[in-house]
């Protein structure tokens, strides 16, 4: 079988078939991935979101900055830790495939830990208030799994048991994955699957389930009860798609005959909605609430970066109408007359003839 055949992905009741290829192109003899680069993409544009949005919660940008960049590396490091973790027997007898990334192997939820494991500590370092920085995060992280879930596309991974729907795909590799675990997949879950037969996309299922929740929490925003509530509604809503979602796939990571993340995920759905009707429940009982973007904190903070922003840019404006203007910052005595100037010139050339015999 050819790279072509191998890598064919179809859609038999639609009849639709073609390659897709993990591999995006190469560099200096380096595979780029697309696994990386949709995760790189959903990054980008949950950061462009964030940013545009930080200051309506109340959040310095500026300081923001390094809870975003430590962040980002706890929920690598957390995602890739916790499914090495959980996957240890494919690990244990060669340890360098835990850095082997590119081929994909990140737990969202191990993510999650590890980013707010690292982004807490930096946030209080920074002086940045966690609570509206995880309403923030929520909506970014929607953003990053819709799009990020297309590596697994690319990777013909996360895929499900056997379907009839019209948008049950297969490929060769997915049927030797299959076929290669089909026993193990039958004792650990109970589910039989036909290798040839058509699969669920979970990938699919999952990055709609997360634009869905984007869209919502979007729109919900601007009438939030409270700091850290749209954080709490991101791990509902991801957990509750998730917790379905999981149940359908074959690839799940599991403890026992569990599927560790479907059990965390009914865990995340109970926590949130305690966490939001109980913190309701005390405003209610107060009476009134102050969200952080309305304290005097959080407009001096951000009026003391937006004063530091102003005096650089006064400061470079000025060294640039100074270099500009340098001639006009002459005394007049100083300047060189027109004839001044050429025979200035011709002593140049004449030192410079003499130089050079």
């Amino acid at each position: 079988m050819n790279s072509a055949e191998w890598n064919t992905l179809s859609f038999p009741k639609l009849n639709i078939e073609f390659p897709v290829y993990s591999d995006a192109f190469t560099i200096f003899g380096i595979s780029i991935k697309w696994y990386g680069i949709m995760i790189m993409l959903g990054l980008i544009l949950a950061v462009i979101y964030c940013f545009r949005r930080m200051k309506s919660f109340g959040i310095d940008d500026d300081r923001a900055n390094d809870v975003v960049f430590f962040g980002f590396i706890g929920a690598v490091v957390g995602a890739r830790l916790y499914y090495v973790f959980m996957s240890w027997d494919m690990y244990k007898n060669d340890l360098t495939k835990i850095f082997a990334i590119r081929d994909g192997g990140l737990a969202i939820y191990g993510g999650v830990i590890g980013a707010l494991i690292l982004g807490s500590i930096v946030a209080r370092i920074r002086k940045v208030r966690l609570m509206p920085m995880l309403d923030l995060a929520g909506m970014g992280l929607l953003i990053g799994q819709s799009v990020g879930r297309w590596g697994n596309f690319f990777n013909h991974e996360c895929f499900g048991c056997n379907t009839d729907l019209p948008w049950g795909m297969t490929s060769p590799k997915i049927q030797a994955e299959l076929s290669a675990n089909a026993y193990t997949i039958s004792e650990l879950t109970g589910v039989t699957v036909d290798p040839s037969l058509p699969v669920h996309p979970c990938f699919l299922y999952e990055s709609l389930w997360c634009a869905l929740g984007f869209l919502l929490l979007h729109l919900y925003s601007k009438h939030r009860k409270f700091d850290g509530e749209l954080f709490f509604m991101y791990i509902g809503w991801y957990g509750l798609g998730r917790m379905f979602i999981e149940g359908l796939r074959t690839d799940s990571l599991m403890v026992g005959h569990l599927r560790i993340s479907q059990l965390v995920s009914g865990l995340c759905v109970i926590v949130s909605i305690v966490c939001i009707f109980a913190i309701r429940h005390k405003i209610k009982m107060d009476g009134e609430y102050t969200f952080y973007k309305d304290t005097e904190e959080s407009k001096a903070l951000i009026a003391e970066t937006e004063e530091k922003y102003k005096a650089s840019e006064e400061k470079r404006a000025a060294k640039k109408a100074a270099r500009q203007n340098k001639d006009a910052e002459l005394r007049p005595e100083d300047k060189l007359t027109d004839d001044e100037d050429e025979k200035a010139d011709t002593i140049k050339e004449e030192l410079s003839d003499g130089s050079d015999n």
